[in-house]
């Protein structure tokens, strides 16, 4: 198979945006609508926002291991119309307590439809292409967060959350319908993982030749999720407001800009020639919101934040598939997420207290920081499998 532009792949990918701007849509603007509408504190309002990542965690780790017994095609469809209700549930809330379930479970179908899809579409994608698609199957994402962000932002101030309820309710329909169509690739479990179906250990759910590259990707999540949760109200404080819902459109701008000759690049020359101009990428856009004085200043940041970390997920999920066999690519898959995701969902509850003691700047020199972690755990890493034995 050579062809990389087949209808199947086109299909994946818009049920991949749609998934994708549901994420967005309800992260940028849950924290403020929990604040808001519950009178709940920082801490809490983060968690209400984050919580979603947690249960896509916590789905993603049982999605890699019983995908190929349940079905592929079986759980992108109920994860897709539990969208749909879930959707629907927000609406009539009015406790904070049961917001935060709905979003662990809504956050649960959304890890268990990212992880299948993501593992379907690798069989979809020619191996000597596979950080070219990748990156373009990544390239739906982008799309999401330059819309969801600023849709989110305008309907809820404007409309209200209501509304961006109902957006996610159509959205969710609509992905259903795309979703029946869908054709995946079934792989039937082997006779040995018939017989450890119901043994459990931590293998089951984390693939260890993924683990160095998924960790790194944890540190970059945390980074970007002092983004993702805390951009809008730190724009306030700093005078910049303007510059929140500009920033998300730049930067996924950049970020799809980037995605259109960055896998290129890897599968040419490499891993180094992309991953090390990223980790300077990142860094140098968290320093530029840490030292921000307006609006000027937090939309420029969006560029190299959307080269570098747009580009850092297509690129290390394309590391972690090809050092993974063809029957680990579901685990290897699930083992990237649960790590970024985790990552991303304790970011605003582990590093968001900074801005108590220290000031809202500091939560972006704490990304700064840990940018450089994760350039540290990427070297290591590669020299590691470089080295002979």
């Amino acid at each position: 198979m050579n062809r990389l532009w087949t209808g199947n792949f086109i299909l994946a990918s818009c049920v991949n945006f749609i998934a994708a701007m549901m994420f967005y849509l309800l992260m940028t603007s849950m924290a403020s609508y929990a604040i808001r509408e519950f009178g709940a504190g920082q801490a809490v309002a983060g968690f209400a926002s984050s919580s979603f990542i947690l249960g896509a965690v916590f789905s993603r780790m049982l999605a890699g291991k019983y995908m190929d017994f349940v079905g592929r095609k079986t759980l992108a469809l109920v994860s897709m119309i539990a969208f749909i209700v879930l959707g629907a549930a927000y609406i009539p809330v009015d406790n904070i307590v049961v917001l935060i379930v709905i979003r662990l479970l809504h956050g649960a179908a959304f890890g268990l439809n990212n992880t299948v899809l993501s593992a379907a579409v690798q069989t979809m994608i020619p191996q000597h292409r596979r950080a070219e698609g990748t990156g373009y199957f990544g390239m739906t994402v982008s799309l999401a967060m330059a819309l969801g962000p600023f849709v989110s932002v305008v309907m809820s101030q404007k409309y209200g959350m209501f509304w961006v309820f109902v957006v996610c309710i159509v959205l969710s329909t609509v992905g259903t319908l795309l979703t029946l169509f869908l054709k995946v690739d079934e792989r039937t479990p082997s006779r040995e993982e018939q017989l450890l179906k119901w043994k459990f250990h931590i293998t089951s759910f984390i693939d260890p030749r993924a683990l160095p590259i998924a960790s790194m990707m944890a540190l970059c999540g945390i980074a970007f999720s002092l983004v993702l949760s805390f951009l809008e109200g730190y724009s306030h404080q700093i005078g910049a407001a303007a510059g929140a819902s500009w920033f998300f459109i730049v930067m996924a701008a950049c970020t799809f800009t980037s995605r259109l000759f960055v896998g290129r690049i890897q599968d040419t020359y490499g891993d180094d020639v992309v991953m090390y101009p990223i980790f300077v990428l990142m860094a140098v856009s968290y320093v530029m919101l840490a030292t921000a004085q307006g609006s000027g200043m937090v939309i420029a940041a969006a560029v190299p934040l959307g080269l570098g970390f747009g580009s850092v997920m297509p690129c290390a999920q394309a590391i972690v598939i090809n050092q993974s066999d063809a029957s680990r690519y579901a685990l290897a898959v699930a083992t990237f997420f649960i790590l970024l995701d985790t990552g991303t969902g304790l970011g605003p509850v582990l590093i968001g207290g900074l801005a108590n003691v220290w000031g809202p700047r500091s939560m972006y020199w704490a990304a700064v920081v840990l940018v450089a972690c994760a350039a540290v755990v990427y070297v290591m890493t590669t020299r590691r499998q470089r080295r002979p034995e």
